[in-house]
């Protein structure tokens, strides 16, 4: 049995939501701080930015669901970033309310820059790990992902 159940008891430093909770914010936190000196950029402005860097037109419905975030914080992440230029909004033809979001120029340099950053962020985390047991720890994350349902298929 695992150590969080054992004796009727939860141990909170062993409960693996718990777990996964505080590593997620704790890297977060920690790769947030690179781009937030280099570039002045909340989590949910880096977000946006990834996620229209690498699918280049979306609503920002479709970008809360991608990256699971609140309306709220996609809808002041985008007036952000479309305050620094790096954003634009297109209405769609059809249907005037619908908008869809997509990098300036200046924001695609932006994310050229910051791809780097983030690539290296994570070569020295998965550094952490053997080598021989990288894709089991990806694995291990998929099937977790997949199991509540956050693996975008």
């Amino acid at each position: 049995m695992c150590g969080a159940m054992a004796n009727d008891q939860l141990r909170l430093e062993d409960f693996l939501p718990y777990r996964l909770n505080r590593l997620a914010d704790a890297v977060s936190r920690e790769f947030s701080a690179l781009y937030r000196a280099e570039y002045g950029l909340t989590r949910p402005e880096w977000r946006i930015l990834a996620t229209l860097g690498e699918i280049p037109t979306m609503t920002a419905t479709a970008i809360g669901a991608h990256s699971a975030m609140h309306k709220t914080k996609v809808s002041r992440a985008v007036a952000a970033l479309e305050k620094r230029r790096w954003l634009k909004r297109t209405s769609e033809e059809s249907d005037k309310r619908v908008e869809h979001l997509s990098l300036t120029a200046a924001g695609r340099q932006a994310y050229a820059r910051l791809v780097p950053i983030a690539k290296a962020f994570e070569t020295k985390l998965l550094a952490q790990i053997p080598a021989r047991q990288r894709g089991d720890v990806l694995q291990a994350l998929r099937l977790l992902e997949s199991a509540v349902s956050l693996s975008g298929k």
